[in-house]
């Protein structure tokens, strides 16, 4: 008898015959005898949706009422799989956010879990009902309804089962794990048994699409066993996601996966004045604006002025550059802005980099020969990730797969 934190993603509950799968997947389990709690996310589209509708009233929605408009994407789907739970003879109940009472801070549209009280759903565990918590969204100090960004219910799925000190936490979408790479654009692409969390966290961070960062992050923190699975397979182990005390680092192949995201913008500013504070002048309003920046790169000095560029997600280029144009070029006394979103960044990752020498030469040598320019370069121990122009990106990511013999077998 185990305790267990299943999430099904919004292509898993699409439609009502999907939710009914659903129900037969968490029935199974339950005629076990195990303890389940069940995290959905809204039905595929009904978020896009929502916002939409927002938008035809308000140009930028209020963020306060844009979450309590998208939330409900979430109660919808709880309330259809407790029904179709019940048709099963199943005890189930359905809880939003707020009813469980998934506390998180004041920033609509993005907010952090800070607490969440369990108490509720120990007891209807114990009392022997399956429980269905609404993922995405939660409820701040003064009772305002918050949603936790794209992706969020992969949070709420493993801030639960942190919570509930849950056996493992199950990811539930419409891949049967993590591939070395998308196998739409990489045919030979192949399914991990394991990954570390270190990669999963670059994975994730560097736009791979199955796992939310913060989740995992959350994950890794707590040391929660995470495991990504299909909901359209019957059976399969999918990924699991471990730690590398836990890891034969001696049969580790030295990169894992290549990661992408075509989510980039560059943003430069000519001829800034270079002396110390200058970052802090650029990135200090950016980051007030909860702006996140990636890649950052400083020229050497020239003349007593440098070039600084960085990047952010594409969707906050025009805010990024507003607010550098009004609050920081005529301050600093820089010569000009310039930016681009037409880029894309590609990474290779993989906890054996540590003890190999030259993956980064390799790297540089197969994206030459490919004649692919090299904007902006960042590494870490694990991962090096480089900024390409977008329309190379593709070619990029299978001749990298290639060169790092991720199409064979493990």
């Amino acid at each position: 008898m185990a305790l267990f934190v299943q999430k099904y993603g919004g292509t898993s509950v699409g439609s009502t015959e999907r939710i009914k799968n659903v129900a037969r997947r968490v029935a199974k389990y339950y005629a076990q005898g195990h303890e389940l709690v069940v995290v959905v996310s809204a039905m595929s589209g009904e978020t896009n949706r929502l916002i939409t509708l927002a938008k035809e009233i308000q140009t930028n929605p209020d963020p306060r009422e844009l979450d309590v408009m998208v939330s409900t994407g979430e109660q919808v789907t709880v309330a259809l799989l407790a029904m179709a739970l019940k048709e099963l003879n199943v005890k189930a109940k359905s809880y939003t956010g707020a009813q469980v009472r998934i506390l998180t801070d004041n920033a609509y549209t993005k907010a952090r879990i800070l607490k969440i009280d369990e108490d509720r759903i120990r007891s209807d565990l114990k009392a022997g009902y399956v429980v269905v918590v609404a993922g995405f969204q939660g409820i701040d100090e003064a009772n305002n309804i918050t949603t936790l960004g794209r992706g969020g219910s992969d949070t709420t799925g493993v801030a639960l089962a942190a919570a509930l000190k849950a056996d493992e936490c199950q990811i539930y979408t419409d891949v049967n794990g993590i591939y070395t790479t998308d196998p739409r654009i990489v045919p030979e692409a192949r399914r991990l048994k394991t990954i570390t969390f270190e990669e999963m966290l670059e994975m994730a961070s560097l736009g791979s699409k199955v796992l939310q960062i913060r989740a995992v992050e959350f994950a890794g923190k707590y040391k929660v066993k995470l495991r990504v699975l299909s909901s359209f397979e019957e059976e399969g182990e999918g990924t699991l996601i471990t730690f590398e005390e836990n890891h034969n680092i001696m049969e580790q192949a030295v990169i894992s996966g290549i990661a992408f995201n075509r989510d980039e913008a560059k943003i430069t500013i000519l001829g800034a004045p270079d002396h110390p504070g200058v970052a802090y002048q650029i990135l200090g309003p950016v980051a007030d604006a909860n702006i996140g920046v990636d890649m950052i790169i400083q020229n050497v000095s020239h003349d007593g002025t440098t070039d600084f560029s960085f990047t952010v997600n594409r969707s906050e280029f025009t805010n990024t550059m507003g607010i550098l144009k009004d609050k920081i070029l005529p301050h600093i006394g820089a010569r000009d802005i310039i930016g681009g979103d037409k880029i894309a960044k590609v990474s290779v990752v993989g906890v054996g980099m540590r003890s190999h020498a030259g993956i980064a030469s390799k790297m540089f040598r197969v994206l030459a020969e490919e004649g692919i320019n090299i904007q902006m370069i960042s590494t870490s121990e694990i991962k090096i990730s480089v900024v390409v122009d977008e329309k190379y990106m593709e070619l990029a990511v299978r001749v990298l797969h290639k060169a790092f013999d991720l199409d064979r077998a493990q």
